[in-house]
């Protein structure tokens, strides 16, 4: 498990300056499947890159994107959420990069998933038609225009919370746009769980952690199991 520099690859695409990212490689000998893993709001700490270790235990060599790279958390942030509104920007070359990144790299078979969680689960799906050969879209923001975010993207597997208020129907919305789209799916929306409910901790500033906690956000570890049984069968089929 390594941090690595992209800031090469990203001033290719107009992406952030400096990119950085985390690899975590599967144990044993390559050559592995790749994942592009994207972060979610509060950005690749300690329980992102577990999710990362989670994956290249899973057997696939994974590369966590820091979106956040450039500058404050706060500036990028802003930043990210203007390129997931617009449909392009620099958080968009920064997965561009982090793809090329392991389709280049000697390790990786060139089969390629990518998977996010909360506005990395969004940005999942909106990049499911660039490259990608499956992808993993974890209670992920819908783009207002649904159905042409989804023509002929790659196979996706998604999970979201029941009890989740900010993404109420986006389960079944994704489920039937997928299936207008013909596009291989696996969509499962989970009663008990709300938002981050497939993390191991609670995740976030310390200071709102209590407020997150009131709102029911965070771990469900009964449905994350199942959600990530459900990830590894679905990447197992369209990776390998």
């Amino acid at each position: 498990m390594t941090d690595i520099n992209l800031s090469d690859l990203a001033t290719d695409r107009d992406g952030s300056q400096p990119l950085r990212g985390y690899l975590a490689s599967p144990p044993g000998t390559g050559p592995w499947p790749g994942v592009v893993m994207i972060h979610e709001i509060f950005g690749l700490d300690d329980g992102m890159r577990g999710h990362a270790d989670r994956l290249a235990e899973f057997g696939y060599l994974t590369l966590a994107v820091d979106l956040f790279s450039a500058g404050s958390t706060a500036r990028c942030l802003a930043a990210t959420m203007t390129a997931m509104m617009r449909g392009h920007g620099r958080a968009f070359a920064d997965i561009s990069a982090a793809h090329d990144y392991l389709a280049g790299s000697p390790d990786c078979t060139g089969k390629i998933g990518v998977i996010g969680f909360c506005i990395g689960g969004g940005f999942a799906l909106l990049t499911a038609n660039d490259g990608f050969d499956a992808a993993a879209v974890n209670y992920g923001q819908l783009p207002r225009h649904l159905d042409e975010a989804v023509a002929g993207a790659c196979p996706i597997v998604g999970n979201y919370g029941g009890r989740d208020p900010s993404l109420r129907g986006a389960a079944d919305r994704l489920d039937a746009a997928l299936d207008k789209a013909e596009v291989i799916h696996d969509v499962k929306e989970y009663p008990a769980a709300s938002h981050a409910f497939l993390n191991d901790t609670e995740v976030g500033p310390r200071v709102l952690r209590p407020l997150l906690r009131i709102a029911g956000i965070g771990p469900e570890p009964e449905s994350a199991k199942d959600a990530w049984n459900r990830i590894e069968r679905f990447f197992a089929t369209h990776l390998n």
